[in-house]
């Protein structure tokens, strides 16, 4: 018998289930560090900003900003009957105007008050995740039309918006409570 067929005889088949086992637990490794062909959404905020660096491997890919420093935005009482939330838009990212929402939330009521907005014409353009869109780039105010003076103490303002990263990456839709003040 020559050396090889022994040295897989003496393996036997249980010889051969370890060998096959540690091939396989390689190929599992290879697979998970792969990077990602595609962008996905983001589900938690990533620290720091968009970086072209990474201590492992020399990553350049970019790095979604968090939301709140892709896209801050503050409210503001315009009149007695409105107010405005305002934008900063990070550089190379924008906001879609298709997903903007506003609602009155009023402690006691199980129902929000969709709310009536003004915003301006966004740019047209054609996106990778909705098709045919305005998207605002570098900053955006909506003017929310609202009773301020008529409101009920604890009454929040519910914000809806949604945005993405120039190189693909496309944040979740978002919903944000602001607290009025009486």
């Amino acid at each position: 018998m020559n050396r090889t067929r022994a040295a897989e005889n003496s393996r036997g088949p249980t010889g051969r289930r370890l060998h096959l086992a540690s091939l396989s637990t390689l190929l599992l490794a290879v697979v998970f560090m792969a990077p990602p062909a595609a962008a996905q959404v983001l589900t938690g905020g990533v620290p720091g900003a968009l970086s072209s660096g990474s201590s492992l491997g020399g990553d350049d890919r970019p790095r979604p900003l968090p939301m709140d420093r892709a896209f801050p935005y503050y409210v503001s009482i315009a009149d007695a009957d409105s107010l405005t939330v305002t934008w900063q838009i990070a550089p190379d990212h924008y906001l879609y105007r298709h997903q903007f929402a506003f609602f009155l939330q009023r402690p006691g009521v199980e129902q929000d008050q969709p709310l009536t907005f003004q915003v301006p014409p966004g740019v047209a353009r054609t996106d990778q995740f909705f098709g045919a869109i305005e998207a605002y780039y570098d900053a955006v105010t909506a003017t929310v039309s609202v009773e301020a003076a008529s409101l009920p103490a604890g009454s929040s303002l519910v914000i809806q918006y949604q945005g993405c990263a120039e190189w693909g990456f496309c944040y979740p839709p978002q919903s944000s409570l602001y607290t009025l003040a009486p």
